[in-house]
């Protein structure tokens, strides 16, 4: 065990220290001004605006996580029956699923325009468009998990009697989760950077503190400024937020896979 733990914290040290050399580059660089600070703000100037500004990203902030969180779970709810009713009606999944295929090529970040003349500023829009960035992987990834289920298995309870909900619960659920679950991953790391698109377009409202109208929206109007720190404060703030849903995914899988894990172990 022991092993295994200083493995582990030798894969981070290396990674670790490459990043702080970069940072230490970077501060260098700005200070001794062979990259003007207007253009790249140092560290230490960006590590400055994320505690002055603290509570304006955190408003911020929390604007996103709501676009991301309403635009989860209408990507979850509508990617898991999508994939269900395609999978149960071989007629729908002909009609569907190709045009499926084809609108993962649809400019997302052009649709969003149209959702603010439809709905107006505020966070609907926003939700639209992160909702619609979502779906697709929840929905091909629950289709694809669900076809994947060991026919035998099916054929088996079919032989004993089960009917199709018994051999939903059964089989091909089970067998579709670890699928679906990537499917959810992606979902999130994309719902991010559909509130992203949307922030950037509109949706916003004062505050005493300032601009509040998701971090997306406080990067466009920081860089338009010339507060390129606030700017990329803002970019470390959705990272992270990013990064924390991820992980809780991560978590979750983890939770509900752990009778795939003990198999492959």
């Amino acid at each position: 065990m022991r092993t295994g733990m200083r493995a582990s914290a030798r894969s981070w040290v290396l990674p670790g220290l490459f990043f702080l050399g970069l940072l230490l580059v970077w501060e260098l660089a700005v200070r001794t001004g062979t990259v003007a600070d207007y253009l790249l703000p140092a560290p230490s100037m960006i590590g400055s605006a994320l505690v002055s500004h603290r509570w304006l990203f955190v408003q911020n902030a929390w604007e996103t996580l709501k676009a991301v969180a309403l635009g989860l779970a209408v990507a979850l709810s509508a990617g898991l029956a999508t994939g269900m009713v395609l999978f149960y009606s071989p007629l729908l999944e002909r009609m569907i699923y190709p045009l499926l295929i084809i609108s993962r090529n649809i400019p997302y970040y052009a649709i969003a325009p149209l959702l603010v003349v439809w709905f107006g500023f505020g966070l609907w829009p926003k939700v639209i468009v992160t909702a619609l960035i979502a779906f697709f992987p929840i929905a091909v990834n629950t289709h694809d998990g669900l076809k994947s289920a060991d026919p035998d298995f099916v054929r088996l309870l079919r032989a004993l009697g089960a009917n199709r909900v018994q051999i939903f619960v059964k089989v091909r659920l089970p067998g579709a989760l670890p699928l679906v679950l990537s499917g959810v991953k992606l979902g999130v790391v994309f719902a991010v950077v559909g509130a992203l698109f949307g922030e950037l377009v509109g949706g916003q409202r004062w505050t005493p503190e300032g601009i509040v109208g998701g971090l997306g929206y406080l990067m466009r109007e920081a860089a338009n400024r010339g507060a390129l720190e606030l700017a990329f404060g803002g970019l470390i703030w959705l990272s992270a937020l990013s990064l924390v849903l991820f992980g809780g995914v991560v978590v979750l899988e983890r939770y509900l896979l752990r009778w795939h894990v003990q198999e492959r172990t």
